[in-house]
């Protein structure tokens, strides 16, 4: 039967339309509750009762591996917090004073804080944020918890951790980011991150210098899974596997993913997790490769999975990934709209208004899927990622493929809190623009997501011996990079051929991308900043980079018009075709810089677009927000696995939505702490 554009369309508004009928039918707490700068939500899992028993046990099995790799997030971000989460933990559980007095509310909102940052520092800001008790109740907190003791090594006392931890919490200037991208001070040495110990920035770079060739057309991930130290005046690395650092809880993962070999859907997904398995084992970055591209392979299985050191932006220099895990079911029909966008994926490279020598002669292997996520572990939790490209090793991309993934019900989530938020009718310039969002914003935001994920971050090609872009770019690469795949997807937001394909109905959901972007870069995203902070994490540059530089281009022809009314400004586009055209100029330059590494041009592009932070606007964006009583971030409690067993025999798996963070959180310590508090 052949299946015109205008029936798939059809088809896929019907699905949309029937998928929010459903979540409207049914009642379920999306928001749980709110503090400090945090929201705290919930996601379902539609579509895991339809999994055999035998899914749902390979579901459970990596499951299970997420978790028992959390521990490692905590140590990878700071030395100190496995240390200062047990403490934390032990005073919850433990403390035998008044738990109804300000203070103590204060207290449980710093550890929640902690929980949620995997560590002391902001998950997104990377700033270490201070407690808002004092000292001396903390002092109060630690006599009188009895559960402090099983925190104590080496014949500590509660006074000798006290006079440990304290200053660490309560100093600002004790290792005050985790992540420091200033191009003026040693990224190394003043990242308050693990990656490295006694190391300086320079000599990272020469160790890295010597040991890898660019003109290695094949090059292994160098770093991503270790930490770099000095030993008897020599740099080493200290490798991430079993019977290397952080054994305990890859024993674990092992265990787990063991298990779920024994019940893969079938022989491709059993080669990939196989492989997983031996890289954890071994540590070997080659065997990563390999794994990487069996796991590329499996475009068949239901169930997938993510976990491993995948993504660099913890490392100021971009070498070393934090743990992750994201353990998916395959969203059958929500898959055809991500699908119909891979399958075009050449059409979209052959007509980027990149330069032709930059371009891929042959886009292969892009697999495109929208997920149901039944649980996220490490750097994925509790703030989810929208979507999901992977591998990154651009070799890897180009040679096999690469997956894009589209997380729909975390999506569905943020949607839902949304909706009532007001962000929109605070921000929105017009009536008329507000209802164009109302009726479109889901759509543009994933029909973003999915042309990032699926088109941009596959596209473009890095020049023979420029050497990867963390390699050439350094630390102005993840934001580079990032901005790069959005640009991607919003030069082809307003292209016809999205209609054509069947994705989206008319160009109107293009122009609401648009405002979103624009307004989001230049105004909203400053809601996330305390005042007089500038732009520290990769993804908030990018989204200034690029609406900051097609604002001051536009100028000329008020493209983009900065327009205030009682007060109050809105940044207004005047002719979206012209927008494009400057979304498409910029586009061509962020391919150039990372197809020839050119350092210099990233640096001055990044520092002058996408760091300092227009004060004024600022004030009055914060001051906008604080009437709306909004959190500026989001995140999730997981779904709980529960295994219905015949003996020792899973026959089946229950699952249940929790409301509960704190107790989630505490639960996770007791099941799933693995590693000892210092590493």
């Amino acid at each position: 039967m052949k299946t015109t554009c205008a029936s798939l369309t059809m088809i896929l508004f019907a699905a949309l339309l029937i998928s929010c009928g459903r979540e409207e039918q049914t009642e379920f707490k999306y928001t749980t509750e709110q503090f400090a700068d945090l929201q705290i939500l919930r996601y379902q899992v539609p579509g895991f009762e339809e999994l055999t028993p035998k899914q749902k046990e390979l579901l459970y099995y990596l499951y299970q591996a997420a978790l028992s790799g959390r521990d490692m997030i905590y140590d990878q971000n700071y030395k100190h917090n496995l240390l200062i989460r047990r403490t934390l933990e032990a005073i919850v559980n433990s403390f035998s004073g008044d738990r109804n007095t300000d203070d103590f509310k204060k207290f449980m909102v710093y550890t929640k804080r902690v929980w949620f940052s995997n560590g002391i520092h902001h998950h997104y800001s990377t700033i270490k944020f201070l407690p808002e008790f004092s000292q001396d109740y903390f002092a109060e907190l630690v006599a009188n918890s009895p559960e402090i003791k099983s925190t104590l090594t080496n014949g500590e006392s509660p006074d000798d951790l006290l006079a440990k931890l304290t200053p660490i919490l309560f100093d600002p200037n004790i290792d005050a980011k985790r992540v420091n991208l200033d191009p003026g001070v040693d990224q190394v040495a003043e990242s308050a991150n693990n990656n490295y110990e006694g190391v300086t920035q320079k000599e990272v770079e020469n160790y890295y210098a010597k040991v890898t060739d660019p003109n290695d057309s094949t090059p292994i991930s160098y770093g991503l899974n270790s930490k770099l130290v000095k030993e008897n005046g020599e740099l080493a690395e200290r490798v991430w596997k079993v019977g290397g650092m952080y054994s305990p809880s890859i024993e674990q993962i092992v265990y787990w993913l063991e298990k779920a070999s024994v019940v893969a859907e079938n022989e491709t997904q059993k080669v990939a997790l196989d492989k997983l398995v031996q890289f954890y084992k071994t540590g070997d970055l080659e065997t990563f490769d390999d794994y990487s591209i069996a796991w590329v392979a499996d475009t068949e299985s239901r169930i997938d999975v993510v976990n491993g050191f995948i993504e660099v932006y913890g490392d100021p220099l971009g070498y070393r990934a934090g743990y992750e895990s994201v353990v998916s079911i395959k969203d059958l029909e929500a898959t055809r709209r991500i699908e119909a966008i891979g399958q075009q994926a050449q059409w979209f490279e052959d007509h980027s208004p990149i330069m032709d020598d930059h371009k891929k002669q042959s886009v292969v292997g892009i697999s495109a899927k929208v997920i149901t996520v039944v649980v996220e572990a490490g750097d994925t939790s509790p703030s989810s990622p929208v979507g999901i490209n992977l591998p990154n090793a651009n070799w890897i991309r180009a040679q096999h493929g690469s997956k894009s993934v589209t997380l729909g019900n975390i999506n569905d989530a943020y949607d839902e809190a949304s909706r009532t938020s007001g962000m929109l009718e605070e921000f929105g310039n017009s009536a008329e623009l507000v209802a164009l969002e109302k009726k479109y914003g889901a759509l543009a935001d994933n029909l973003h997501t999915d042309m990032h994920e699926v088109i941009g971050h596959a596209s473009g090609k890095v020049n023979a011996g420029v050497g990867t872009p963390k390699q050439s770019l350094k630390s102005y690469g993840s934001t580079i990079e990032e901005a790069r795949a959005d640009l991607v997807a919003l030069y082809f937001l307003m292209d016809p051929k999205l209609v054509e394909i069947g994705v989206m109905p008319s160009l109107d959901v293009g122009k609401v991308a648009y405002n979103q972007n624009v307004r989001n870069g230049l105004m909203t995203q400053l809601r996330r900043l305390k005042l007089g902070e500038n732009l520290e994490e990769a993804h908030m540059r990018n989204r200034q980079v690029v609406a900051k530089w097609v604002y001051e281009k536009g100028l000329p022809d008020k493209m983009i018009e900065k327009v205030v009314k009682d007060g109050k400004t809105y940044f207004v586009i005047s002719d979206y075709e012209k927008l494009r055209e400057l979304f498409g100029q910029l586009l061509r330059e962020m391919q150039r810089i990372t197809s020839e590494g050119d350092y210099e041009a990233a640096k001055n592009l990044v520092e002058t677009y996408g760091v300092v932070v227009d004060p004024e606007l600022h004030a009055e964006v914060l001051a906008r927000v604080e009437k709306l009583k909004l959190a500026p971030y989001s995140g999730f409690i997981n779904p709980k696995l529960v295994p219905v067993t015949d003996g020792e025999k899973i026959v089946d798996v229950k699952i249940e939505y929790p409301e509960d963070f704190a107790q989630q959180m505490l639960e996770y310590a007791h099941e799933y702490s693995f590693l000892p508090n210092y590493n």
